[in-house]
């Protein structure tokens, strides 16, 4: 009997050291969920402001996210929308990789990127960066568009003064003032804070990791908010020119990410990740200040590189091939895939199909074309019957 207690505890004990060394991506990506809400009959209005979400998609939310929407009343939609932009954009940005940014049906119980956000690499760096640029993109454009009730337009430059160049103060023309209605990036990028880091402590290097690729996709919304202004003036003169802050197009956020993708920072394992799972659980006792979350260097694997800056993605083991259909990861494979049989670049076969050869079919293509407009208001085409010659990856 006593034989088997001491195996019994051997067992639970080895269970529990593999649960403490299995590896966590993280806790605060379970919302991605949300893009699904766009879909219909997932989301309705009940009243304005207000939105009620399939109990699938909101099961997603953790706590604090659920008290954030009921305290920002229209907040959900844009979150959604959010979420939706930065799906389309990933997957824009990786239509000719190997990896091309697949999602999955959320509603069915599994993630929506899949299981390769378990690896700390650098998709999943690009991944968290562009749907936390997406909701502060989103939530920023609802506040000045009346869409959330508890922001509005970023006021806060109004109280500067008329900006006068020397040649205008010559020509006695004031050159513009602030004025119109700004994106409210400030509510924007702290609402973003909160509601998609919520979880991710910053206690593990992993989640550091998501911590900081979140703030560079924020970084890059704000860096990027751009100047714009209207003439006011007899004759188009431009007297008196007012001007406003306005958000970049998203399209401009993602190609600077695709950039910091390529050249994303491999980062190193801390001393923590290196504890034992018992010295591991008695640190977990004492929480990170929140104020202190953001307060960390990670450090380069390679010592000769300089370290990541704010805007900067980071990542911590090298990317699988996707060559190779894996169901475990979500991974598709590149069988089937098209690819272009002239180009030396990601998109051309020879990357694409890893090597092991493509075929070359002849399609005929039967599509609109030489559409001309007629008054008043009809467009009127042509229908045309192309051959195109297509590559697919064995």
């Amino acid at each position: 009997m006593k034989c088997l207690w001491l195996f019994v505890l051997t067992v639970l004990c080895i269970r529990c050291e593999a649960a403490g060394n299995k590896p966590r991506r993280g806790r605060g990506s379970m919302w991605w969920g949300i893009a699904k809400a766009g879909e219909p009959n997932n989301i309705s209005p009940m009243s304005p402001g207000v939105l009620y979400m399939d109990a699938g998609v909101h099961s997603t939310l953790r706590r604090k996210q659920r008290r954030l929407a009921r305290e920002n009343p229209g907040v959900l939609t844009a979150v959604a929308k959010g979420a939706n932009m930065a799906v389309s954009e990933c997957q824009h940005q990786f239509k000719y990789r190997r990896w091309n940014c697949t999602t999955r049906n959320f509603l069915r119980g599994k993630n929506l990127f899949g299981k390769i956000v378990d690896r700390g690499c650098r998709e999943t760096a690009f991944i968290y960066a562009i749907t936390s640029a997406g909701v502060t993109h989103a939530v920023s454009r609802a506040c000045a568009e009346g869409s959330i009730e508890s922001c509005t337009c970023d006021y806060s430059h109004l109280d500067r003064t008329p900006h006068r160049t020397r040649a205008a103060a010559a020509a006695n023309v004031r050159v513009w003032k602030w004025g119109g209605c700004s994106d409210n990036i400030g509510f924007g990028f702290r609402f973003s804070r909160e509601f998609v880091d919520t979880g991710e402590r910053g206690k593990s290097l992993r989640e550091k990791m998501n911590l900081h690729n979140n703030e560079a996709g924020r970084a890059h919304v704000q860096s990027e908010m751009r100047q714009e202004c209207k003439c006011h003036g007899m004759s188009g003169s431009c007297t008196v020119k007012t001007c406003w802050m306005r958000l970049p197009s998203f399209r401009s956020v993602g190609d600077a990410l695709k950039d910091r993708f390529d050249g994303a920072s491999r980062v190193l394992m801390s001393n923590t990740d290196l504890e034992t799972p018992t010295q591991r659980n008695d640190a977990a006792s004492h929480r990170v200040p929140r104020r202190d979350r953001y307060r960390f260097q990670l450090r380069p694997y390679n010592p000769d590189h300089k370290a990541p800056g704010t805007k900067d993605l980071v990542y911590l083991e090298s990317s699988p091939g996707f060559c190779e259909k894996n169901p475990r990861l979500g991974i598709p494979g590149t069988h089937g895939r098209a690819c272009n049989d002239t180009s030396i670049g990601v998109d051309g076969c020879d990357l694409m199909c890893c090597g092991r050869g493509y075929k070359t079919e002849t399609k005929f293509v039967v599509e609109r074309c030489n559409c001309t407009f007629h008054w008043c208001c009809e467009v009127k085409c042509k229908t045309c019957r192309t051959e195109k010659v297509v590559h697919t990856c064995l």
